[in-house]
């Protein structure tokens, strides 16, 4: 993980200016029974502020001025800010609380590596479900991907990225392997981020329907090679495109 500079101009693009800080959003106040919960509710804003830019690379913010924003104690913000830097998000600026670290396209072609031997374990997991709980699973994608090509036809990217968004998670999440679910979200969620950025630099994609129901296909069959085939592929045409994009507009710091 690559860490954005901190001042007005970022390595390998023109300046970038970091917008002025703004109150992060937080859900209502929790009642007093999910004080525990403070920790979660911290890493969710912080964490938020980070995909949507809110907080950019190369972006510090203390702690003090995190916990003041959320209305908590420092406490909670700091194990979050620890949750953070684990996951490659942000780095722990002793006594003055992170900056916001950014991806090179290494990085994201490094990550492109392990969410596509992911997500071909993930749906070769499902399609090796019994035939009821894939055919269920199935439905659900089918329902994101739709939602995907309903986006496209109103011309809405961020609508787009949503639907294809939920589709992956929803890969993950329903693969009944908790640990590989918690490693494909950390990296999807890292890459999020670049590919929002570019959104509107690339050409319509329009092909990810045809893939993600290829994928579907191969899980109603119960076909766990296919699936794996499909998914890995559908992955590898989104790397095609991607990095040759950010190296060719130099963007090396998202």
């Amino acid at each position: 993980m690559t860490a954005g500079m901190t001042g007005p101009a970022m390595a390998g693009q023109g300046a970038r200016s970091a917008p002025e800080p703004r109150t992060l959003r937080r859900t209502a106040p929790p009642p007093e029974a999910a004080k525990a919960n403070l920790v979660d509710l911290a890493y969710e804003a912080i964490k938020r502020a980070v995909l949507e830019n809110t907080y950019p690379p190369g972006y510090q913010a203390g702690e003090v001025e995190i916990a003041r924003q959320l209305d908590m104690s420092r406490t909670p913000v700091h194990e979050a800010m620890a949750r953070l830097q684990e996951e490659g998000f942000v780095r722990i600026l002793p006594k003055r609380g992170i900056v916001v670290l950014g991806l090179s396209p290494d990085d994201i072609d490094q990550i492109y590596d392990v969410i596509s031997a992911l997500e071909g374990a993930a749906g070769a997991r499902i399609a090796a479900l019994p035939k009821a709980e894939r055919t269920r699973i199935a439905r659900k994608l089918e329902g994101h991907t739709a939602a995907m090509s309903a986006a496209l036809a109103a011309g809405d990217r961020i609508a787009w990225a949503q639907a294809d968004k939920a589709f992956h998670d929803a890969l993950a999440a329903d693969c009944r392997n908790g640990r590989l679910s918690r490693i494909v979200g950390t990296v999807t969620d890292q890459l999020h981020r670049a590919r929002m950025f570019t959104l509107n630099l690339r050409p319509l994609p329009t092909h990810s329907a045809v893939e993600h129901q290829a994928l579907t296909d191969a899980i109603l069959a119960g076909d766990a090679e296919a699936a794996d085939r499909a998914a890995r592929a559908h992955r590898q045409q989104a790397r095609d495109q991607l990095l040759p994009l950010l190296r060719q507009l130099n963007l090396s710091n998202l």
